[in-house]
Parts: structure tokens; sequence; C-alpha cells
């Protein structure tokens, strides 16, 4: 059941920055509200209050309202007009289809000197034979009872009547307020007749709990490891019976006949509550936990995992020997929500918690990587250096060595030895003739042939160093 909040009242006060104590205008209709209480306190400067469609059955707590000019309480379970004498500003009110029943009580309103309109129908009192002329006769500042301009010649009418009408009226309040006490009484013993029954449900629950947990205790280990795996089976048939027993306890209670009365609205009011937290129990019972997304195998191998369903690329850049990872990032989010782990065979980043990894096609350095964000798009570059020698033309760089006349003689020699000849048999190959392809001694171009070369030293008198001439090789 709802109840009047300083929050409710906050929440639906956004036209006035949430401020409440200098509000006009107040919206609390569908809130399943059953008492009017603290809106003399908090909101004095009312002139407008929407309270329909809920479950007030007493107007009080509004007395304090000097400045109320319309008050909407229909569609509640509302049985006598009261307590809005301090409304010194009413102009309009609205009880329309409400559970009012004393006419008489309308008097109560003859103080209020500026009402204007009033809506008393769906009411009981609006069934009562001269129920209009009463009305008008007693309420003389009014200009419209329900919706319908009250003429003149009506009043007149209706005050020369007065007298006989008030007897009449007065009859037929006594007869609906015995009907009404019999009604609160059948009421009454319905209620507790479902008490009785709902205590005898869950002490026989009980008892056949207790009685299966003693029976269990004495059966054999074999039949209770049977028993537990059929547990599962039995309690799935157990809800599903429960449900259907539930739908036909709903069915039963939207067919049975029942009098429109405040304690029938409430009826409704508790058993659809009733069914709600039923469903909400039942679906959480249903709602399997979601197991956490696994990442690495037993085996230790990493997955690919893209939860957050974001869009990247994977570069390898080889001129910086590095491979760059562009995530495409929200625009928009806080940095502090995301983490990046880079391990030497993937990387993983967590954007709200969700995981985003990448095996990375080569062994990367994690100290020397480092994650930026970009200022414009959003997205998080992360930089990872890749281990490893770096390999330009497909050669190893090495440091030149100054070569020296007996390095050049060590290379010819080397060359010489790898040297392969052909050599060919006349006896099995006729035509050409190749026996003098191969010569005895291979003449190297002049060009090609390596001479010592005598580098002069520093000591020598006639040694010039010039620093723009080229070391030889």
């Amino acid at each position: 059941m709802g109840r009047i909040t300083e929050d409710l009242i906050r929440r639906n006060a956004e036209h006035n920055d949430c401020v409440i104590f200098s509000l006009e205008e107040l919206s609390l209709h569908q809130q399943e509200i059953e008492r009017l209480e603290h809106i003399d306190k908090w909101c004095r400067d009312l002139k407008i209050l929407y309270l329909q469609n809920n479950l007030i059955g007493k107007i009080e707590n509004v007395s304090k309202l000097k400045k109320l000019e319309y008050l909407n309480l229909a569609l509640n379970n509302i049985e006598k007009i009261e307590n809005l004498e301090g409304c010194e500003g009413l102009t309009k009110l609205d009880l329309t289809v409400n559970f009012i029943g004393e006419l008489s009580s309308v008097k109560t309103l003859q103080g209020n000197i500026h009402l204007k309109e009033l809506f008393l129908m769906g009411n009981p009192c609006a069934d009562f034979d001269g129920y209009r002329q009463f009305v008008v006769a007693t309420l003389q500042q009014l200009k419209w009872l329900d919706g319908k301009e009250i003429e003149r010649s009506e009043r007149i009418q209706a005050l020369q009547n007065l007298p006989v009408v008030e007897q009449r009226i007065r009859e037929q309040e006594k007869a609906y307020c015995l009907k009404r006490a019999k009604d609160k009484e059948e009421a009454q013993r319905k209620l507790e007749e479902e008490e009785n029954k709902g205590e005898m449900g869950r002490s026989h629950t009980g008892s056949g709990g207790h009685w299966h947990a003693d029976l269990s205790a004495t059966l054999p280990s074999f039949e209770e490891s049977k028993d537990y795996i059929q547990a599962p089976e039995i309690e799935e048939g157990q809800c599903k019976g429960k449900e259907l027993d539930d739908r036909e306890d709903d069915l039963e209670f939207w067919n049975k006949p029942s009098l429109y009365t405040p304690e029938s609205r409430l009826e409704t009011l508790r058993h659809m509550e009733k069914q709600r937290r039923d469903q909400e129990r039942l679906s959480e019972k249903k709602k399997k936990v979601k197991p956490p997304r696994m990442l690495v195998t037993e085996d230790g191998r990493a997955l690919n995992v893209n939860e957050p369903k974001l869009d990247f690329s994977l570069k390898d850049d080889e001129k910086r020997n590095q491979i760059v990872l562009d995530l495409a990032v929200y625009r928009y989010m806080d940095t502090s929500l995301i983490d990046v782990d880079v391990q030497p065979t993937y990387v993983r980043v967590m954007v709200k918690g969700k995981p985003f990894q990448l095996i990375l096609p080569a062994e990367v350095k994690p100290d020397s990587s480092f994650a930026k964000r970009s200022q414009t798009t959003g997205h998080l570059v992360v930089c990872m250096p890749k281990v490893g020698e770096v390999i330009i033309g497909c050669q190893r760089t090495s440091k030149p060595v100054k070569s020296t006349p007996d390095s050049s003689k060590e290379q010819t020699s080397k060359r010489s030895q790898q040297m392969e000849r052909l050599e060919v048999d006349p006896s099995k190959r006729s035509i050409p003739d190749v026996a003098n392809i191969v010569q005895e001694k291979k003449h190297m171009p002049r060009r090609v042939r390596t001479e010592p070369k005598i580098i002069p030293s520093e000591e020598d008198p006639d040694f010039e160093d010039n620093p723009e001439v080229p070391p030889l090789i």
C-alpha cells in the first residue's frame, strides 16, 4: 500500500524544481494511497490537489490549506464529506464515484462560501429520491452540480420543498446505513475466514516438511543419493503444480460475485499485490545465475572475448616494432571505468566490468607497453612493443668491422674453399662436349679480387687524417 511521503511529493514536484514548501499544484493520482496525511504541513501554498483513483477512506489533514481552490478525490473510498471547513478558497470539489451515503454531510460545505462546482455522481447518495433538490437547497452558493448548471427557478423550488425532501433523505440514509453495517460485518467475516484458512495451510505445509525430513533421515545412503538426484524434478513438478493452483485461485477470485464496497476494493488490491509478489518470487527462482565468462582455459590458453561488443583494429607496426590496438570505447564514458591489462601473449581491457580480450600475433613486452585515450573520439589506443631483434630487409643488423690484411686473406681463402667445380664425364655424354667447360683456374674479375691493403698508422709522419673521407671497408 502507498503512503504520502516527502520523497513521493518531491518526485511529483519536478515542475517546481523539487521544492515543496512553495508548491501550488500537486498530482498524486493512482498511488494506492490509503490515508491523506502530511500535505497540510509540507505544502501550505497548494491551490490544486489531484488525489483521484486511490484508496483514501476519509477526508482529513487538509483544513490548513487556505489557498486550496480545486480538490479532486474521485474514485476513492470516502463515505462522508467532512473536514473541509478550513479550505476557505475552495471553489471546486470532485467526489465522483466514492461511497458517500450520508447525504446530509454536505451541510459541512455551507461555510465554503466560494464553492461553485460540486460533483457527487457515482455515489450511493446520488440515487436517493430528492438528491439534487436537497443539495441545491442546502448549498445556495453552488452554481454547478454534477456538471449541470443550477437555474434560479430550480433553487427557489428546492427551497420551498426542502422540509419534505429532507425528511425523505433522512429515511433513505437510515436504510443505507443499516445495509452498510451488514456489508461491513460480512466483509469482516470473510477476512477472518481467509486468515484462518491461510494459517491452516501454513501449518499443514510445515508439518509435511518435518515429516519428509524425518523420513529421509532413516533411509539408506543409496536411497538418499537417489532422492537427491530426483530432487530437482520433484521441485520442478511442485512449482508447476503450485502455478496451476494459483491460476485456479485467481480465476475463482475474479469469477466470484461481490458487492461494490470499500472493502471489496481493498480486497481486490490485496489480491493483486499478492499475485504480483508471488510472480516476482517465482521469477527469482526461475532466474538462473549467469556463470562468469571464461577468459582462460584450464590448460592456460587465452580466448578471444568481446563482451562489450566494441569495434577494434589490431595493427603490426613494423617500423616501430610494436603492435597497436585501437579500441572504439564509448566517447563520453569516464576513463575510470576502463582497466587495461597487457600480458606477453594477449591484452585484456575491462570496459564497465565487461571483458575485452584479444590474443596477440607476437610476444610483447608488458612493462614497456602504454595506453592512451583520444580526446576527440574517445578511442583507447594500446601500444605494445614486440620482443626480439629488429629485422630490416631480411638481414640482421650487425656492427661494422674494420678490415685488416689478415681478415681479408681469411675471407678470400674461405670463398675459394666454398667454390664448387662442375665435372662432366665425356664417356657418358656424347653431344655436346662439355669436358672443357670447367677450367683449372678461374680468373676472377679485377674489381672483385681482394688485395691486401696497407692501412697507414697514425705514427707515420706522412699520414693525414681527413674526417671527410669515409673509412675503408
